[in-house]
């Protein structure tokens, strides 16, 4: 099987150690016919993009960006200079575990008629038998927007004992390592730059499932992932962006028939959520669920509405139940516990 042509896109802002990690696995395991590795630096102020070049010379196609757009921005504004038939988002702190990476991706897109992007299976770089977190083996969500994936629920991360090797329709394909067909990315317009970082993938993967395209697993793909790498689960901002971004999300992809009550009650679990952050410990944290409650209802009425006609429950990979509840009160720890899903 030939591939098409595939851009592999690593954004960058400042990663130059992590860069020289990473990079020569990513050419090592990307060296195919129509396959292109380009480098999109966000307007770095470290070194990396000197060393990339002096290092990597014409190996990698160097995309030089005028500012930092953050996440979502960089890739819209990187991708304009793309003109494959495919891309690979890659964070700069992943990389392949093998050469058939971009086959299997590519072999999962030529099976499904309505395929617009999927994701490999992502293991945790330091613990190559354990899932990431990032990602894991494919995204899920619950009705009040809380996201998982097939080997992580919250902070319950599982050891891959090949338990989720069956490619299927997902609800989400991980930003780092997400494999998309350039028309689909084109159709919605890439992701929301509003969001800067985080559960911008997410939004991007709703709004193409609300075209009726499809979203996958590839497990037989896999990658490794540092996470965390530019922006900690323990800092402050990541938490709230993502309760920032969750209630943005919702706001936008939810009909309005529903959208409204779902959101109110999103917003009493992101108060248990800040309760619990208070007996960690961690009252910065539960500050910060405060501000992204008050900026969402700041912008609330200045955010655009996809055309969200598909009902929550008929999209692939959203559960019925509360994710919340059915972890903290059930016990339920693995994503095989979820049996029940859309």
């Amino acid at each position: 099987m030939s591939l098409p042509r595939i851009d592999v896109v690593v954004l960058n802002y400042n990663t130059r150690d992590i860069l020289a990690q990473c990079l020569p696995m990513v050419l090592k395991h990307s060296q195919h016919e129509n396959v292109r590795v380009v480098l999109a630096d966000n307007a770095s102020t470290d070194d990396s993009l000197e060393f990339v070049k002096r290092t990597f010379g014409n190996q990698i196609h160097i995309i030089k960006l005028d500012q930092n757009y953050g996440f979502a921005g960089g890739y819209n504004e990187a991708l304009k200079h793309c003109d494959a038939e495919y891309f690979v988002l890659l964070n700069s702190d992943a990389e392949p575990a093998h050469s058939e990476w971009l086959y299997e991706l590519y072999a999962t897109a030529l099976e499904n008629t309505d395929f617009a992007a999927a994701q490999p299976k992502i293991l945790d770089y330091k613990r190559n038998g354990k899932f990431e977190y990032a990602g894991a083996a494919g995204g899920f969500i619950d009705h009040y927007g809380f996201p998982f994936c097939k080997g992580r629920i919250f902070g319950n991360v599982e050891i891959d004992t090949h338990q989720y090797e069956q490619s299927e329709p997902i609800f989400w394909a991980s930003g780092a390592a997400l494999f998309i067909k350039r028309d689909a990315w084109n159709l919605v317009n890439g992701l929301d730059p509003s969001f800067f970082a985080h559960m911008e993938e997410i939004d991007l993967c709703w709004r193409l499932q609300l075209h009726n395209l499809g979203i996958y697993s590839c497990p037989k793909s896999v990658v490794y992932h540092m996470g965390g790498a530019t922006l900690s689960n323990q800092n402050p901002k990541k938490t709230f962006l993502n309760f920032r971004n969750s209630l943005i999300m919702m706001h936008k992809n939810l009909p309005d028939s529903v959208a409204s009550k779902r959101i109110l009650q999103r917003k009493f679990l992101d108060g248990l959520a800040g309760v619990f952050f208070m007996l960690q410990g961690k009252p910065l944290h539960t500050l910060q669920i405060i501000k992204a409650h008050r900026e969402y209802d700041k912008i609330k009425a200045q955010i655009k509405k996809s055309d969200s006609r598909i009902m929550p429950q008929n999209l692939k990979g959203m559960i019925l139940e509360s994710l919340v509840f059915s972890y903290f009160f059930k016990g339920k720890k693995t994503f095989s516990a979820y049996l029940d899903r859309g």
